[in-house]
């Protein structure tokens, strides 16, 4: 019990450090998409603690569920933020990659290839995929990353009521983004840095 309320302090905590060094990060829209993501991080794990304190009677006057749907709230919108800057730093590897010559000469072979392979397929969407995929390819930690996001979205949308969904959904996106965690924890070199 104790080192249950120990870790969630620690969280808030750190959530708060990331949050101010996010402020020094040169690139405007990482710095305000990590320090808005760690401040909200940082008051959903207040309000944990605060609902953690009522659920062993430390605090009683306080309205449950109210404080459970603001956790909910600043979860989301962390959530939201990590995922701007995920495409933010996607986009930026695939205007890089795309300037590229060699990279050009690829997507050419590329369409040229699947032309006969299937004719109705836009063949600029065709290229915008393929670099896309190929940036992913070269950055898996970025890619874990938009996985375990996406994956961890499902939760606060459905208590929200924003996108309802199943339990099987929630379950399934619940248990990927668990693994993605532990192979985090096992090899830290696959965490996403901007």
């Amino acid at each position: 019990m104790l080192f249950r309320s120990v870790f969630r302090l620690g969280n808030t905590v750190s959530s708060i450090d990331a949050a101010r060094r996010a402020l020094y990060l040169t690139d405007p829209v990482l710095r305000f998409c990590l320090t808005v993501a760690n401040l909200n991080r940082a008051l959903y794990f207040i309000c944990d603690n605060v609902l953690w304190a009522r659920s062993i009677s430390l605090i009683q006057d306080i309205d449950k569920d109210r404080w459970n749907l603001n956790a909910t709230r600043y979860y989301f919108w962390s959530l939201v933020m990590n995922l701007v800057q995920d495409a933010y730093m996607i986009a930026q590897l695939m205007v890089q990659k795309s300037r590229d010559g060699q990279y050009r000469q690829k997507v050419n072979d590329h369409l040229n290839e699947s032309q006969d392979a299937a004719p109705v397929i836009i063949p600029q969407l065709d290229a915008f995929l393929f670099l896309l995929v190929e940036s992913l390819r070269r950055h898996p930690a970025l890619a874990l990353d938009v996985l375990k996001n996406a994956c961890d979205l499902f939760i606060p949308l459905d208590k929200l009521g924003l996108y309802r969904t199943n339990e099987g959904v929630t379950g399934l996106c619940g248990l990927v983004s668990s693994l993605i965690g532990i192979l985090l924890v096992l090899k830290p070199s696959l965490k996403n840095k901007p």
